[in-house]
């Protein structure tokens, strides 16, 4: 008799992140979608420390659950995610990441979600950011965006606003459009340590110049987790600059008209900032300020390489 296939393939790369795995596992194992309905592909992309060990006693604990590991030995996150895939089975594929937890209704909204939009290729849902301690003085909402990457746009399934795309913690794909437009570009994406971004943003991009419907999925929540080193000027400053090398790497794979729009784009984002930046010192928050100008300063300078 063959096995029936999970409607749902959930991927999540991970690298040495072996105790923020076990929650985001711990949360997968609470869905209130029937365990024959969903698996979950871990991608071990050369982690150093015990992910393998990890993994193991957490699916012997859990037998009922379709839990499998596979090895990516090219380094990044792309590759990784490329991999996942290739070794899952789900007709619909979610893509999380390795430090965030899941709401109980996570794999249902993504399966309903598909089922219900046979036209639909992809969709994204609501990011809630956790710190674990408190976030510094200078922390602005739209400083912490590289950071915590929130992500609410109500409470109804709707297309994504033009400008907007899926957040790279919290995705969804139909199998059928990833065969047809391909995977994640290998270029972009986090390598190691190296906070480069950019992979979602080329991936729905390409669907959506295809003409290919995204939407916004309110039910299926995760709950990023925001460590300590992740809010310190050093990080701020690194993550900011990878993005824009992202941006020009994404940009110029588009062609010159593509990059010189991103370079007017980000003057027009240098306007906004100044006049934040001059608002939070008024209001006596210049620290706020600053670092908006530090981070504009940052994607700025990836941008131009």
């Amino acid at each position: 008799m063959t096995e029936a296939l999970p409607s749902l393939s959930i991927i999540i790369a991970t690298y040495n992140r072996a105790d923020y795995l076990v929650g985001t596992l711990e949360s997968l194992a609470a869905q209130t979608l029937d365990p024959s309905r969903w698996e979950a592909v871990v991608v071990d992309n050369n982690s150093r420390d015990n992910t393998q060990a990890v993994f193991a006693a957490f699916a012997e604990a859990h037998p009922h659950l379709q839990l499998s590991i596979v090895t990516e030995t090219r380094q990044g996150l792309s590759y990784a995610r490329n991999c996942g895939i290739r070794n899952s089975r789900g007709p619909y594929i979610a893509i999380i990441d390795d430090d965030e937890k899941v709401n109980p209704g996570f794999a249902t909204s993504y399966v309903d979600f598909f089922n219900r939009h046979p036209e639909a290729a992809g969709g994204g849902g609501v990011v809630v950011p956790i710190y674990e301690c408190d976030p510094p003085r200078w922390l602005s909402p739209i400083a912490a965006r590289p950071i915590a990457g929130a992500l609410y746009l109500g409470d109804r399934i709707r297309p994504f606003p033009a400008r907007k795309y899926p957040p790279g913690g919290n995705m969804g794909v139909r199998r059928t459009a990833l065969e047809h437009y391909g995977l994640f570009n290998t270029s972009l994406g986090r390598t190691g340590e190296k906070p480069m971004g950019g992979e979602e943003k080329e991936l729905f991009a390409r669907l959506r110049a295809a003409g290919e419907p995204i939407y916004y999925l309110p039910g299926a929540v995760i709950y990023h987790l925001i460590p300590a080193s992740k809010l310190t000027p050093a990080y701020f400053d690194r993550v900011n600059h990878m993005g824009g090398m992202s941006e020009r790497v994404r940009t110029l794979e588009l062609g010159r008209w593509a990059y010189l729009h991103r370079l007017i784009v980000e003057g027009v984002k240098w306007i906004g900032a100044l006049v934040y930046a001059l608002g939070y010192t008024l209001t006596l928050r210049p620290a706020k300020g600053w670092f908006l100008l530090r981070m504009r300063w940052q994607i700025s300078r990836g941008l131009v390489g």
